[in-house]
C-alpha cells in the first residue's frame, strides 16, 4: 500500500470541500447571515489541512494508483468530505452536536437527503447555501466515480457502464477516465445552468432556485423550506423538477450522447427504457388508485401528485409535495418497493440500479427456461450484448450482500427503540440514499429524533449505499491488507 499516495489523493479532495465553500460564504456575505465566520473559518482551516497532506505527499507519492489504494482513497475521501463538510454546520451553531453535523453533512455529501433539521427556514442562507452545495458536489462525484473507481468492485452492472468509456465504440465519450470525467462535469455544468434559469422564471427567487437546482439535479431532495417542493403551489415549478430529477436518475453517458446529436441513444438504450416504463405504469396505477379511493378530487391532482413524488422516491431525490405517509396501502407499498429500485447506472441516483434488477431477470427467466430445456444453451444478453457470467455472479453477490445488510441494520434500529415501520423504512432509505421513509421518519418528519447511535448507524448506511457496499466493508477482509 502506498500510503503517499492515498494521503496525497485524499488531502486533495479535502482541500476541494474546503474551497467549495467559498460560494456559500459569498452568499453569507450577501445576506449578512450569522454563518459568515463559521464558513469563513471552516473554509481556512478545511483548505489548508488539505493542501498540507496534499502537498506534503505528493512528492514521493506514485503516478498511478492500485484497485487496493483506488478503493481505500474512495473510502477515506467520501468519510472526509462528510466529516469536513460538517464543520461550518457544528461551528455555526445550527446543531448542538457534532453527531448531528455529520449526520446532515453525509446525507448531503452521499445525496440521501436525510434531514435531523426541525426547522430548515431559521438556518442562515450562507449555511444553507452550503448544505445544497454539498449535494451538488456529491452527485457529480458519484458520476465521476462511477466511471473510475466501482468498475473495479466487480459489483456487476458498473461493468456494462463502463463499456461506454473503452474499447473501440464509435459512440464511446472518451478513452480516457480523465476526458471522460471532464465531459460528464459538462454535461452536469448545463444541466445545472438549464434548471436555475427555468426554476427562476418559475417564481423562485435567485438563492430558492439555486440551491433547489443543486439538490435537483444531484438526486439529494433537500430544500429551504419546511415543507419541501411542497411549499410551492406551483404545476409548473413541480413539473420541471419531476423532469430534472427523472434526467438526473438517466445515465449522463447517454445525456451526453443525446447532446452530441443522437437523440435515441437513451431510446435504445434497454435500461433507460426499463426505467421509463416502470415510472409510467407505477405513475399511473398510483394515480388511478389515488383518484378512485378519492385521496384527490379530480384526477389531474391525482396524476401530477403520484408523479411527482413517485419519480422523487424511485430516483432517491426525496422532495415531497405531499404527505404520502397518508396515502392509501397500495400507493404506499408501491412506494416502498420503489425505494429499492434507484436510478441508472452512472446517474447522480442511488439505490440498487435498474441494470442490476433486469439482469436479476433475465437471469431468472434463464433458469427457468433451462428447467424446461436442459440441454439448450442460453445466454443473457443487454443491449445485444452477451453479458458474462462473472458479471452476473457480481449482480447476484451485491444483490445478496444488500439484503444482509439492510435487514441487519433494519434490525438493529428496531434494538434502539424504533418501531419496525420506521426501521426498516428508515435503514432503506439511508441505504437506498432516499431520504425520506415511513412512520416516524416520513415526508412530514426527520430524523432529529433518533438516538445518537441511530445517527451514527444511518450515516454508515449512506456511505454504503453511495459507494456500492463494497468499498466501506472491503477493509474488514485481511486478505485486503496483504501483499
Amino acid at each position: 500500500m502506498h500510503w503517499r499516495g492515498v494521503f496525497s489523493f485524499t488531502g486533495a479532495i479535502i482541500a476541494a470541500v474546503g474551497l467549495f465553500m467559498f460560494p456559500a460564504l459569498l452568499c453569507s456575505l450577501y445576506y449578512q447571515d450569522s454563518g459568515t465566520s463559521a464558513l469563513l473559518g471552516s473554509m481556512i482551516c478545511v483548505t489548508a489541512l488539505g493542501l498540507a497532506l496534499f502537498l506534503g505527499w505528493r512528492k514521493h507519492a506514485p503516478e498511478t494508483v492500485t484497485s487496493r489504494e483506488a478503493i481505500l482513497i474512495v473510502a477515506l475521501c467520501w468519510i472526509s468530505a462528510g466529516f469536513f463538510g460538517a464543520m461550518p454546520f457544528y461551528f455555526g451553531g445550527v446543531f448542538d452536536t457534532f453527531s448531528d453535523a455529520f449526520f446532515e453533512s453525509v446525507s448531503g455529501m452521499t445525496t440521501t437527503g436525510s434531514s435531523v433539521l426541525t426547522d430548515i427556514e431559521a438556518v442562515a442562507p450562507g449555511l444553507l447555501f452550503w448544505r445544497s452545495m454539498t449535494q451538488w458536489l456529491g452527485g457529480m462525484g458519484i458520476i465521476v466515480l462511477s466511471v473510475a473507481v466501482l468498475p473495479i468492485l466487480g459489483v456487476g452492472g458498473m461493468h456494462l457502464y463502463r463499456t461506454e468509456f473503452s474499447g473501440g465504440r464509435q459512440d464511446r465519450i472518451k478513452p480516457r477516465v480523465r476526458a471522460a470525467a471532464l465531459t460528464l462535469w459538462k454535461v452536469y455544468l448545463l444541466f445545472t445552468v438549464v434548471l436555475a434559469i427555468l426554476l427562476f422564471l418559475g417564481g423562485m427567487t435567485v438563492f430558492d432556485a439555486l440551491c433547489h437546482t443543486f439538490t435537483t439535479i444531484a438526486t439529494g431532495g433537500y430544500s429551504t423550506k419546511n415543507l419541501s417542493m411542497g411549499h410551492y403551489q406551483s404545476a409548473y415549478l413541480h413539473l420541471v423538477v419531476t423532469v430534472f430529477m427523472f434526467l438526473g436518475a438517466m445515465s449522463f453517458a447517454l445525456h451526453y450522447q443525446a447532446l452530441r446529436g443522437k437523440p435515441l441513444a437513451l431510446w435504445r438504450n434497454s435500461e433507460a427504457r426499463f426505467f421509463f416504463f416502470l415510472i409510467l405504469a407505477t405513475v399511473a396505477i398510483i394515480a388511478l388508485h389515488l383518484w378512485l379511493v378519492q385521496a384527490y378530487a379530480s384526477p389531474v391532482d391525482a396524476l401530477l401528485a403520484s408523479a411527482f413524488n413517485l419519480v422523487s422516491i424511485i430516483t432517491t431525490t426525496g422532495f415531497a409535495t405531499a404527505d404520502f405517509e397518508t396515502w392509501p396501502p397500495l400507493a404506499k407499498g408501491i412506494l416502498f418497493l420503489a425505494m429499492f429500485v434507484g436510478g441508472c447506472a452512472g446517474s447522480t441516483s442511488g439505490g440498487v440500479k435498474c441494470m442490476r434488477i433486469q439482469l436479476m431477470f433475465k437471469h431468472i427467466f434463464r433458469e427457468c427456461f433451462r428447467i424446461i430445456h436442459p440441454h439448450a444453451v442460453v445466454q443473457v444478453k443487454m443491449d445485444r450484448k452477451v453479458v458474462e457470467e462473472n458479471v452476473l455472479a457480481g449482480v447476484w453477490g451485491f444483490l445478496g450482500l444488500f439484503a444482509v445488510l439492510y435487514i441487519a441494520a433494519s434490525l438493529l434500529l428496531t434494538a434502539m427503540g424504533l418501531d419496525m415501520t420506521t426501521a426498516f423504512t428508515a435503514s432503506i432509505a439511508a441505504m437506498g440514499n432516499i431520504g425520506p421513509g415511513f412512520g416516524s421518519v416520513g415526508p412530514a418528519e426527520n430524523f432529529a429524533h433518533l438516538p445518537t447511535a441511530a445517527k451514527w448507524l444511518l450515516s454508515w448506511c449512506m456511505l454504503l449505499g453511495r459507494l456500492e457496499l463494497y468499498a466501506m466493508i472491503i477493509f474488514l477482509v485481511p486478505a485486503f491488507w496483504k501483499r
